[in-house]
């Protein structure tokens, strides 16, 4: 494990809040013994962040076994964040326990047939119900896991606005290690493809919703000629073959564009006042750029550069911190951040940071954050220590 910096040893971090278990994807025997650490019994809910190394259906089973009688929701990951930092090839079980928390579950089977109105009047009435049972829990909030190759993310959280009222919504697209062939969200006891799932959440436990990243717009501009919004794909930047132009922009070799590239040289948009990342995934074979989320016509990209990763993890999450740290963080962090990390030779740092301040969670194909699905971000909610008026 890495070194502690200054700050983390003067901290004073309070028990956990969450309950968590962590075990290689292959040790399907130890899933058996989950139940023991976990005691399903006493949980609202359990969120399961697994590899996709890992053999869904044997893992499904042995959790629907000994997990029975309790909700568990879920996603495949293109990496995952144990209590340890940064991981690969685990499974990662976050219990919230019953006694601080209340969740109501909805699964989107089809994300080509969300319609939305029915599930607006859905969460308005599951929330009416949360605050019914416990009218003197004070805090709320929404976390949403989404099938990462389903292009739907972006028609699914604005579909979903309505329905928000004054409750923030954070999660991740479920993401496939760096194959991008195949992704899964869990429900119960089963694997679904195209499909999402929602938690409401009611607690005791202040919380508090955030979104960061590391990306300050350049003064490099570039117009998007040429799309087909419905694949998330550029054909033309600047009247030019899209992957030419962007490589030419940023004075490299078209032939020579890699993931790495994209985390490095991001581009951003401006909506509503704030820029946000539209991130490329890969090079088609013709040429055209493929990207995580929704792309158009007219579009006006940025050019993004980076600040010192490590640096700007230390200040967002200590700023969570302000008023006393949170006992538990749980977080979607996109997977080019991690690969980021990696070219820069940051990972351990940023496992580190991650580690130290309690964050658990997942890496993603895309996050979400209110009405918006976003890229080359941490998304999370922030769990404070209980309020003492008890459940």
């Amino acid at each position: 494990m890495g070194q502690l910096d200054a700050a983390a040893l003067t901290r004073s971090y309070p028990a956990d809040v969450l309950r968590t278990v962590h075990l290689r994807h292959d040790d399907l025997d130890s899933l058996a013994g989950l139940a023991d650490r976990m005691r399903p019994e006493d949980m609202e809910l359990i969120v399961l962040f697994v590899s996709s190394m890992a053999d869904f259906d044997e893992v499904l089973a042995r959790i629907s076994a000994c997990c029975a009688g309790t909700h568990v929701i879920g996603c495949s990951t293109a990496g995952e964040i144990s209590p340890d930092g940064y991981a690969e090839g685990e499974i990662v079980a976050v219990g919230f326990p019953r006694d601080l928390f209340r969740a109501k579950i909805h699964l989107i089977p089809d994300l080509d047939d969300i319609a939305p109105q029915n599930l607006i009047d859905r969460m308005i009435q599951s929330r009416g119900e949360l605050d019914s049972e416990k009218p003197d829990w004070r805090f709320e909030f929404n976390f949403v896991l989404i099938d990462g190759l389903s292009k739907r993310e972006d028609a699914l959280t604005s579909g979903l606005a309505m329905g928000l009222g004054p409750v923030p919504l954070f999660g991740g697209s479920a993401g496939d290690g760096t194959d991008f062939e195949e992704t899964f969200v869990l429900y119960d006891g089963q694997a679904y493809r195209n499909a999402a799932v929602l938690a409401q959440f009611r607690t005791r436990c202040p919380v508090r919703v955030f979104k960061t990243d590391h990306l300050i717009p350049s003064d490099t501009r570039m117009v998007v000629t040429g799309a087909d919004p419905e694949r998330r794909t550029v054909h033309e930047i600047n009247a030019e073959p899209a992957a030419r132009e962007y490589a030419r922009i940023l004075g490299k070799d078209p032939e020579q564009l890699t993931t790495f590239t994209f985390a490095a040289h991001p581009v951003v948009v401006r909506i509503g006042g704030q820029h946000h990342v539209r991130a490329i995934q890969r090079v088609a074979e013709n040429g055209d750029l493929v990207f995580f989320s929704a792309i158009d016509e007219g579009l006006v990209l940025t050019l993004a550069e980076a600040e010192n990763m490590v640096d700007h993890l230390r200040r967002e999450l200590g700023a969570l911190s302000d008023d006393g740290p949170p006992a538990n963080i749980l977080g979607c962090d996109c997977l080019l951040r991690r690969m980021e990390a990696q070219e820069n030779q940051m990972t351990g740092e940023i496992s580190s940071l991650l580690r130290e301040n309690r964050v658990i969670g997942f890496s993603t194909y895309g996050e979400q954050f209110n009405s918006m699905h976003v890229n080359q971000t941490l998304t999370g909610v922030a769990i404070y220590p209980p309020e003492e008026d008890g459940p």
